[in-house]
């Protein structure tokens, strides 16, 4: 009877030991996935205070641009274009004068910052989107909103290609790189441009935003493995 109880009691003590280790493990693993989520957070607001920072250096002479964050996308930072520079006419998708000498001076040096050395590997999309206001149905304001996003892609690369022998590097490396990053979509009239009162300002609506999005913890690990399988 000793004999079973003693057993009994050993079992019950490596069974509460058992325990306590995988409690242990748990709390250990739980801890670890934390601080490295800290450290991917921190990673990714360092890179995007840095580029934000840059930016701002770079576009300083432009009047009423900003960068803000990207309230639905903590990745992203969105170029606010100046006033009226890149606002539509209703149902127009030609860039107004003023937008395409808005475009001639800002996207070189928009590009050159994203494409170079430093952000480069850190820059995952340029997404250039396109709105319309209200006043349209879906069936106008999609592909509307589209044809605004793709006339500023087509401005902005040509731009880019229109280069002399000062600007050579343009064309080989930074128009590539820019066209590589770049896509265009249409919004329609989901997001309009709304006054304090929450009201919609329609001309404002008509216009274009760029979204800058930085490479995620997890597209960096992928491309990475991929690099490092395509050197072998």
């Amino acid at each position: 009877m000793a004999t079973e109880n003693s057993h009994s009691g050993l079992s019950s003590s490596m069974t509460d030991l058992m325990t306590s280790l995988a409690v242990i493990f748990i709390l250990l693993l739980v801890a670890t996935m934390n601080n490295k989520q800290q450290e991917v957070r921190q990673s990714r607001e360092n890179i995007l205070a840095k580029l934000r920072e840059t930016l701002n250096q770079e576009l300083v002479e432009y009047k009423g641009l900003e960068l803000k964050d990207d309230k639905d996308d903590p990745l992203s930072l969105i170029v606010v274009v100046p006033e009226g520079l890149l606002d539509f006419p209703v149902n127009k998708a030609d860039i107004p004068s003023q937008g395409l000498v808005f475009l001639q001076r800002i996207a070189p040096k928009l590009a050159g910052t994203l494409c170079s050395s430093e952000f480069r590997p850190e820059v995952s999309s340029i997404v250039i989107e396109g709105h319309a206001d209200k006043s349209g149905g879906d069936e106008i304001n999609l592909p509307l909103s589209q044809q605004r996003s793709m006339s500023v892609v087509r401005d902005t690369l040509g731009i880019l290609g229109k280069t002399d022998s000062q600007k050579k590097e343009t064309e080989e490396t930074v128009r590539p790189c820019f066209l590589d990053l770049v896509s265009a979509t249409g919004r329609g009239s989901v997001d309009p441009y709304r006054n304090d009162d929450g009201t919609e300002d329609q001309a404002k609506s008509r216009r274009v935003v760029f979204k800058i999005r930085v490479r995620s913890h997890e597209e960096k690990v992928v491309n990475k493995a991929v690099s490092a399988f395509e050197q072998k």
